[in-house]
């Protein structure tokens, strides 16, 4: 018997889980990593984001003024 694990609970995420979490699409967050702006690792042919990664992302991004 499996478990689901929460996207928000794993440690490496798919893109399209990373896409979701930050609320961008999957070709931004493509684009980001091809950039380097968003740091991620290969295992074996597959992309994966670490959780961890997707949050400093996230914090670094400056406010935007209303």
């Amino acid at each position: 018997m499996t478990t689901a694990i929460a996207p928000s609970a794993r440690v490496l995420c798919t893109v399209e889980a990373a896409a979701e979490l930050l609320s961008l699409g999957r070709s931004t967050v493509y684009e980001l990593m091809a950039a380097g702006e968003l740091p991620f690792v290969k295992v074996g042919r597959a992309r994966r984001i670490r959780r961890t990664d997707v949050d400093a992302f996230a914090a670094q991004l400056p406010p935007q003024p209303v």
